[in-house]
């Protein structure tokens, strides 16, 4: 991460569900009272994904939450919103997504330079066989670890 970036939220569970191929960073569309809502680290990217509409790519069911101070005008919480990405990088998206059982699905949100950023990525599902070598891997590493500590 670099020093310019302000991490709002991590989607861990796409990195344990998910074989991750290639990311991207992409520009969002937002209100005025969502960005408010996401400098109080108002969001939940569990179960949301994005989907290649019409040379359009779209963030679906990311749910951030109501602004605390707003009024009647404030935001609907898991509302469609826009991806901002560039034409070709929407078409190698469209690609990858239309084989079979590829999906995009966000990493994680932060702040760049003042504007907000998700970093999505091109994803392919693991099996349970994958997951536990994972867990494996990680608890492995962990007592590694504690050996070298004492």
């Amino acid at each position: 991460m670099a020093d310019n970036e302000k991490n709002i939220t991590t989607n861990r569970k796409a990195r344990y569900e998910y074989q991750i191929i290639q990311s991207f960073e992409a520009g969002i569309v937002l209100t005025g009272t969502e960005v408010k809502a996401l400098r109080q680290n108002k969001i939940n990217l569990v179960d949301s994904y994005a989907t290649v509409d019409l040379n359009e790519v779209w963030l679906v069911s990311a749910n951030i939450g109501i602004y605390d101070h707003g009024n009647i005008n404030n935001h609907e919480p898991t509302r469609k919103r826009k991806l901002l990405l560039n034409k070709s990088e929407i078409r190698k998206l469209r690609k990858a997504v239309n084989e079979k059982g590829s999906t995009l699905v966000p990493l994680r949100f932060y702040f760049k330079k003042g504007k907000v950023k998700v970093e999505i990525a091109i994803a392919q599902g693991k099996k349970v066989y994958d997951k536990r070598e994972d867990i494996a891997k990680r608890d492995e590493k962990r007592s590694l670890e504690r050996q070298f500590k004492l």
